[in-house]
């Protein structure tokens, strides 16, 4: 069986920032509450003419000039979103003919948060199966368009943005190790979107479920893998909420700096979330080749996803 990894990666966010101090003049909040509770300084808004699969085009234009893969060379097109323009044609339809990719096929998952790992962990199916060569994985949203912005328990968490990686055949020892994927319908009221409605959530009781699952999960792949904690060289959790990150870090003892703490920059950005920090990573040198990544997310469903991975080809 081949071994599946990540050739290339990309990440693309809106250029309107919309600060702490900037959600002081929208709702009865303040940038030290925010800040303390979530981490979070600022976040970035698309602008009324750039929806989800623009978002979804930049980043995913980025990702495959990373890998030097061409739009042709597609076999697929898995797009991770909760936001898409409709309900069909789905973003992997839209994005599929914006790219060119004449030769792949497309489909959208609505995993939430976790979305991107329910992504990439299906791609890798394919990939190692031998079915196909080279897959297209974007996480993107545009949360902005189902946010209430008069409600200050959700408003000031959420922003808008995009990151894709294009998986493939790596070496052998290299790419995803391990996995683990979860779902709990029970907890489906705590965090949901009614059709056509804003985004509602339980903040309590999202943050009870996830310090408990982004740990475990992260343990759980380790263990899965054959791989100590120690091994790990970098940590790459959903960027929700900084104290449910640090729960995942420290159950795991690894160093604040081996941790991706995009958060205070973007906020919330669901499916979105994981291979934006991912791709910031890479790029700025934190990730490196051979390196042992855990990435770990959760979100509404509810749903969870862990991936242990050796960056490299």
């Amino acid at each position: 069986m081949k071994s599946a990894g990540i050739l290339g990666i990309g990440h693309y966010v809106p250029e309107r920032v919309l600060t702490n101090f900037d959600m002081e003049k929208i709702v009865d909040t303040n940038d030290e509450w925010i800040r303390t509770r979530t981490g979070i300084e600022e976040r970035r808004i698309a602008s009324d003419d750039m929806d989800t699969t623009d978002l979804a085009y930049e980043a995913a234009v980025n990702a495959l000039e990373d890998a030097n893969v061409s739009a042709e060379d597609l076999d697929l097109i898995l797009i991770a979103t909760v936001t898409g323009e409709t309900l069909f044609p789905s973003v992997g339809n839209r994005l599929q003919n914006r790219l060119g990719a004449t030769n792949a096929a497309s489909m959208d998952l609505a995993a939430a948060c976790a979305g991107f790992m329910y992504g990439m962990i299906s791609a890798s199916q394919f990939i190692q199966t031998g079915a196909y060569k080279n897959i297209l994985i974007v996480g993107v949203e545009k949360l902005s368009k189902i946010t209430d912005w008069e409600d200050r328990n959700t408003c000031v968490l959420f922003g808008d943005g995009a990151g894709a990686a294009v998986m493939g055949p790596v070496s052998e020892g290299k790419g995803v190790l391990s996995f683990e994927l979860g779902s709990d319908g029970s907890g489906a009221s705590y965090l949901y979107q009614n059709q056509g409605e804003f985004l509602q959530m339980n903040g309590r009781e999202v943050f009870k479920f996830a310090v408990r699952q982004m740990p475990e999960s992260s343990m759980k792949v380790l263990e899965k893998a054959g791989l100590t904690k120690e091994e790990v060289d970098f940590l790459v959790p959903h960027q929700a909420n900084i104290r449910i990150m640090e729960a995942a870090r420290q159950r795991l003892e690894i160093p604040e700096e081996k941790m991706a703490t995009s958060v205070k920059r973007y906020g919330n950005t669901s499916s979105a979330s994981i291979p934006i920090a991912l791709s910031e990573n890479v790029k700025n040198g934190k990730i490196k080749d051979n390196d042992v990544v855990v990435l770990v997310g959760f979100g509404g469903g509810l749903t969870w996803g862990a991936v242990a991975l050796r960056y490299g080809v």
